[in-house]
């Protein structure tokens, strides 16, 4: 999917404003038997992220106040950076866990 920065300034606006109503309507939807209100909710929220600059830029104020919300945010809208830093803590790890092994230790800090 292109950059949002490619794309024709209504599109994103529409597209902002689809996503704005889907996150409005994901309580209405959770009334609904069933997860659906997470996923509309989820759809709203992939909508705004990828096409307003200021919601990025919001969202990673907010991942860097609530690193726990970031977390789960990344991990369930399946971003990238979340992939990369899940490799890279396993790495880290294994590293650790190697250096433990051939008798270096690690001084508390």
């Amino acid at each position: 999917m292109p950059r949002s920065h490619a794309r024709s300034p209504l599109l994103r606006t529409t597209l902002v404003v689809t996503g704005f109503v889907l996150i409005a309507a994901s309580p209405l939807v959770g009334i609904l038997p069933g997860p659906g209100g997470i996923f509309v909710f989820a759809a709203g929220l992939v909508l705004v992220l990828q096409n307003a600059t200021w919601a990025r830029r919001h969202f990673a104020r907010l991942k860097r106040r609530w690193p726990r919300f970031g977390h789960y945010a990344d991990m369930a809208l399946r971003r990238r950076s979340f992939r990369r830093r899940q490799m890279r803590a396993k790495e880290a790890e294994i590293a650790r866990a190697e250096a433990e092994m051939l008798g270096f230790r690690q001084d508390p800090r």
